[in-house]
């Protein structure tokens, strides 16, 4: 293979046939020898790679929000080249069918040189890892400084896989800035209703927002809570996807499938606890009430945000830093809105969501030279200074930003018009809120979410199960998760009474294989945290 097909190909394995080829499209044998090029084993000294001659050459693929995607020749995306000498050929995707998408990648077998794992716990990944189909990128970490430094620990060390090895740079994201119910509190005000602590309260918010014309324009066609079932993406509150999942969550106290158990000294999974039934009934009656859409199970999460943009919801669910996204849409349709209205809860029955630090990962497959890992890594790193990634944060002076008494005024149109947060999909450097406030209006609503993510940060809730490993939970948990979000899909839309779901959790509560996971999960849990 050639200098130029070294830098600008994506991998490419052959899948295998025949009998139990989808389970096993992850023995990669193959992968390890295509186009290695004799590379080096991972767990060599690493250190950076040496300067090149011209641009890094490289493929990507990733997530984003954005119709279309930033273009190829974008300024945005030409200043950030020419700052960290490379030449980025990005697959930009749909964040609705990003999973899907990467499923077909890996079963694909032509995989981008640098690719966005949105859950690196998945079978499929594991597996992947298992057998040899990802960089092992401890040895290299250290000796770049901003992705070592720039990353938290919590990132670091939840997304170790079951070897204690990192196989991917994570996504880092605020700890309590975790997505959780964003309320209209401009509706509250307007009907005389306090922001709702509990699931309670929030029943009562729901069914206000859907009689009483919280928009007024005289018509009773408000959905209360703009909420989607995505079946690509089962989500973190018990496989319904985080809108729905939220609310469960808040019933169980648990974030996640798991919950510790004091009593028994062990782990749940959180189907058999009776907070989740409890849940179930609670979102009947809610989609029974049309207090979520009716085509919930269809819709994507793009299209709820757009319940929420278009003035026609009050509550989603959704991190604070997403304001801009909504409110500046928000505003055409509600011109009184105002940036402090986008309220989020700090709680709910006493529950919010701890983040892991991460938001997914970027792995390396193997079978990229180790010279090429080097200096792809050397390009994220440069990326992760503060000179380089203010170009995606604040565009380029004179087009998307001037500066005023020090401070870089932004042109939020002309960065939306040229996909400047795209970027943030390869590289995104921490802040909770946003960098620069030059508003007032913009300075009041950073007052209230830090405010909100500090009392979050008393009493936030983190997956007790983010990063263990399972054996028998890798084999099972995949087609338990479809069969879980099957029936409380059913459920919730009246399908099935809610008698399926007491023989459902009988039936879990006696299969010999959850009983093990369980075992393994503990096992797991004990040993990380020394928890005897």
């Amino acid at each position: 293979m050639n200098s130029k097909e070294n830098m600008s190909h994506s991998t490419t394995y052959r899948k295998p046939r025949g009998p139990g080829a989808a389970a096993s499209l992850l023995l990669l044998p193959l992968l390890l020898a295509a186009c290695s090029g004799g590379a080096k084993p991972a767990g060599e000294a690493a250190g950076a790679a040496p300067a090149a001659a011209g641009p890094v050459e490289f493929s990507v693929m990733t997530i984003t929000p954005s119709t279309p995607p930033a273009a190829d020749d974008g300024p945005i995306k030409l200043a950030i080249e020419k700052a960290v000498n490379a030449k980025l050929n990005v697959q930009w995707v749909s964040n609705n069918i990003y999973a899907e998408k990467l499923n077909i990648t890996l079963a694909s077998g032509n995989l981008p040189d640098y690719i966005m794992i949105n859950n690196p716990f998945s079978s499929t990944f594991r597996t992947m890892v298992q057998q040899g189909a990802f960089w092992d990128l401890t040895p290299f970490i250290a000796q770049y400084p901003n992705i070592s430094k720039g990353i938290s620990k919590t990132a670091w060390e939840t997304t170790k896989m079951a070897d204690g090895r990192n196989y991917g740079i994570p996504r880092p994201r605020p700890e309590d800035s975790e997505s959780f119910f964003i309320i209209r509190k401009d509706w509250l005000d307007k009907l005389g209703l306090q922001v709702p602590a509990t699931t309670e309260e929030l029943q009562a918010v729901m069914k206000a927002f859907a009689e009483n014309d919280p928009d007024g324009n005289g018509k009773k066609d408000t959905t209360p809570l703009a909420a989607y079932v995505n079946p690509a993406d089962l989500g973190w509150g018990g496989n319904i996807g985080p809108v729905l999942g939220a609310i469960e969550s808040s019933f169980t106290g648990a974030h996640g499938h798991w919950k510790w158990d004091e009593a028994s000294k062990g782990l749940v999974y959180t189907a058999l606890l009776p907070e989740t039934r409890k849940s179930l009934e609670y979102l009947t009656e809610a989609y029974k009430q049309k207090w979520m859409p009716e085509d919930l199970l269809s819709l994507k999460l793009t299209q709820t945000r757009d319940l929420f943009k278009g003035n026609k919801a009050g509550i989603i669910v959704d991190k604070t830093g997403t304001l801009k996204l909504h409110a500046d849409e928000l505003k055409k349709a509600a011109p009184d809105f105002k940036y402090k209205d986008f309220y989020p809860l700090t709680t709910l029955n006493g529950y919010v969501p701890k983040g892991s630090g991460f938001n997914g990962m970027f792995a390396i497959p193997k079978s990229v030279p180790e010279a090429k890992v080097k200096a792809i890594l050397k390009v994220i790193d440069t990326w992760m200074t503060p000179e380089v990634s203010a170009i995606q944060k604040y565009g380029l002076e004179g087009v998307h930003h001037k500066v005023e008494n020090g401070k870089k005024i932004t042109d939020p149109e002309k960065l939306k018009k040229d996909n400047a947060s795209d970027f943030n999909h390869i590289v995104n450097i921490v802040d909770a809120v946003w960098e620069s406030s030059p508003t007032p209006e913009e300075a009041e609503a950073t007052e209230l979410f830090r405010k909100v993510e500090g009392e979050r940060a008393k009493v936030s809730v983190p997956d007790v199960s983010a990063g263990l490993y399972s054996p028998t939970g890798q084999k099972i948990l995949p087609e338990l998760d479809k069969r879980i979000q099957d029936i409380k899909s059913k459920i919730i839309l009246g399908r099935e009474p809610i008698s399926a779901w007491d023989t459902f959790v009988a039936e879990l509560k006696a299969n010999p294989d959850v009983i093990q996971t369980t075992k393994e999960m503990t096992e797991a849990y004990k040993k990380r945290t020394g928890t005897p």
